[in-house]
């Protein structure tokens, strides 16, 4: 249950700590007070959307801050979530602190000071609360809505769950199948890409060929000239007369004869000399080796531009390098292939959706069978509920009808209701008024409530549009309910607030200019009550018996 809750600079409150207890507990205030934004401030702890329009206006942030008891019921489930999450919780933990920091670019959100995402942040909080909002009795007016309150109250959300999974899975086979009829070459298309894939593939060309061969081609072209120059650059150091070798050789024969008057004179000048000689003759042999590399033989060089002349046809038309050549050429047969192939693809397509399609309809089938064996039970005990808030001859029923199978299975269901004798059962879209509606919800949220498992539920004036005795039977129900949950009301009517265990009131005021909206827990809640009530010395009056009737009960 939610035990303590802080806010921070959110919407109208600048700062409000409340500590809860179990049972039921009601907030009333005057309309505006602000009772509702304690409400949306809960949601938001639990992950709900949309804080960052309700900071406080001047303010940089809000926060949002609520320690929860954890009944031992719930722990394993949360345990595991947090697990998933990547948060380890010892096997006996029984408190859990959730806080949200909401900026105006960014929120933060917290489970034990460990920062977590939004969305682990919903899970744990749809675990921990079950947020009734106002106007939310509206939504009953919608079957697909009905439907999930059956498969709620029924546990059957692991069913429901594979029904979306196949279905899931159907979506993306046919996606794959529209995007490989989409990639299917027609006839036409497998024609041109066989011609194309028979052109490169006949010419065969070698990734960096092209290159290769045009620097041997420039080569042979340019023979002459590089046969002339090598063997003038070898004259010039070995070959020639007056050459540089024959010229250090005579530099070498006079260091020698140095050497041998003095060897301190020359030093190392005779060696280097040596070395200078060896290098010189290294670059001539080099030299004359660059005649042996060029193309001499005319029908050599003549195959190379031929070769160049194919390969570069190739860059021209599917290039213009030749790796791209080489990708249209992969491309061309893998095109081929999956035109080849397609008839047995198809084949594996079909037999790959009947197969979802018979999971899917078997899911569905047991899904709907279990809907059925557990409308009646619900039914009965909403129906129990609805006499229970003064709907003595209220009739509820359930109309499936079959539809496709789907996500949610294959029902479409219709809740059908009669508040009064005589009257014929229709949807609740047609007949049923928002009063009515909202003690039906009332009735559903309280048989949802005994069903699972979630130890706070919240209802956000789920007592408009109702008055008189009815409004006695709702805040009875409202009581009975709390003796098995914590449950936080907001109400405006004195005969539901009369019958809370803990009673708060929120009202505003103008402090410095600034309107402030602040949360009192009433000891003696019989003034505000009287306010209720209308005021002045009858509902004062009104207050203190109706108090100590309920206190004698």
């Amino acid at each position: 249950m939610l035990s303590y809750l802080k806010i921070t600079n959110f919407a109208l409150i600048e700062s409000s700590e409340v500590e809860f207890t179990g049972g039921f507990t009601v907030i009333t205030g005057e309309s505006g007070a602000g009772k509702s934004i304690m409400m949306a401030a809960v949601e938001l702890l639990c992950g709900g959307r949309g804080g960052r329009g309700g900071i406080r206006s001047g303010c940089d942030k809000c926060t949002i801050c609520g320690i929860f008891t954890i009944p031992p019921e719930i722990a394993g489930n949360i345990s595991a979530l947090l697990a998933a999450g990547g948060i380890e919780m010892p096997a006996d933990f029984s408190e859990l602190t959730l806080r949200r920091v909401i900026g105006k670019t960014s929120t933060r959100n917290f489970i034990d000071d460990i920062p977590v995402s939004a969305r682990l942040l919903a899970e744990v909080g749809a675990n921990l609360v079950d947020l009734h909002g106002a106007n939310e009795h509206l939504s009953l007016t919608v079957p697909a809505r009905q439907l999930e309150l059956l498969d709620n109250y029924a546990d059957l959300h692991t069913m429901r769950s594979r029904c979306a999974e196949i279905y899931s899975q159907i979506n993306q086979l046919n996606k794959e199948i529209d995007d490989f009829n989409a990639n299917l070459p027609d006839s036409a298309e497998a024609d041109r890409l066989q011609l194309i894939s028979e052109e490169i593939d006949r010419i065969n060309p070698q990734p960096g060929e092209d290159e290769l061969l045009a620097a041997r081609q420039k080569r042979g072209a340019n023979s002459r000239t590089i046969i002339e120059s090598a063997n003038m650059l070898a004259d010039m150091l070995t070959e020639g007369e007056n050459s540089i070798a024959d010229n250090l050789g005579t530099v070498y024969h006079h260091l020698t004869n140095l050497e041998a008057i003095d060897a301190s004179l020359t030093g190392d000048l005779t060696a280097r000399c040596a070395d200078i000689q060896d290098n010189i003759t290294g670059i001539s042999n080099a030299i004359l080796n660059l005649v042996d590399k060029v193309e001499l033989d005319p029908e050599a060089l003549a195959a190379i531009e031929s070769r160049l002349s194919e390969i570069y046809t190739l860059k021209r038309r599917y290039g213009p390098t030749l790796e791209q050549v080489l990708a249209t050429r992969d491309h061309a047969v893998k095109q081929l292939e999956h035109y080849s192939s397609a008839k047995k693809q198809r084949e594996q397509f079909e037999r790959k959706h009947q197969e979802l399609t018979a999971s899917l309809a078997d899911a569905a089938e047991k899904l709907s069978k279990a809907r059925k064996k557990s409308a009646g039970q619900f039914l009965a005990a909403a129906t129990e509920k609805l006499k229970a808030i003064g709907f003595n001859n209220a009739l509820l029923d359930a109309q499936f009808t079959p539809v496709a199978p789907g996500a949610n299975g294959m029902d479409h269901l219709e809740l059908l209701f009669c508040a009064n004798n005589g009257e014929e059962m229709a949807p609740l879209r047609k007949i049923a008024s928002s009063g009515e509606l909202s003690r039906l919800m009332l009735a559903l949220k309280t048989v949802l409530a005994d069903a699972d498992s979630v130890p706070t539920v919240i209802f956000d004036e789920i007592d408009m549009n109702i008055g008189g005795e009815t409004a006695n039977c709702v805040g009875n129900e409202l009581r009975a309910l709390g003796k098995k949950r914590q449950i936080l009301c907001i109400s405006h009517l004195a005969q539901v607030a009369a019958r809370a265990d803990e009673h708060f009131q929120v009202a505003k005021s103008s402090e410095a200019d600034r309107t402030v909206s602040r949360v009192c827990k009433l000891t003696d809640p019989t003034a505000e009550l009287a306010r209720m009530l209308g005021g002045g010395a009858s509902a004062m009056r009104h207050a203190k018996e109706l108090r100590e009737s309920l206190a004698a009960d």
